[in-house]
């Protein structure tokens, strides 16, 4: 009675511990032995920021002349304030803080609210 007992109650706790340590080293060996085989796909870096000569060839207006419905630069979602300077970028006349337009464009070559390729003259 005693051993029936006892044998339930311990081969469940041991079947459910083999489980659990056969999905751990499945798990492991799935996550550290595959990354590295694999050869996973590293997305090529195709666009270039501008230089500075080019963002100084770029407009800059103040925010008392960026229209009312463009008062929000899409980089740091703050408003362009009358006095603070901005940059209007060249086709699609999106406005931005002077230092986010510049931070943006330095590393990428389009517009950040509607992807537009710069062609800076």
């Amino acid at each position: 009675m005693l051993l029936s007992v006892f044998l339930t109650m311990f081969l469940p706790c041991v079947a459910i511990s083999a489980v659990f340590v056969v999905y751990v080293c499945l798990l492991w060996y799935a996550t550290n032995d595959q990354a590295v085989n694999i050869g996973l796909p590293v997305r090529q870096v195709s666009e270039i920021g501008l230089s500075a000569s080019e963002l100084d060839n770029l407009p800059k207006i103040t925010g008392k002349e960026v229209m009312a419905e463009r008062r929000e630069c899409a980089v740091c979602l703050d408003d362009i304030e009358g006095d603070q300077p901005a940059r209007v970028v060249p086709g699609c006349n999106h406005a931005f803080h002077l230092l986010c337009a510049d931070t943006w464009l330095s590393k990428h070559s389009f517009c950040p609210v509607c992807r537009a390729k710069l062609h800076p003259v």
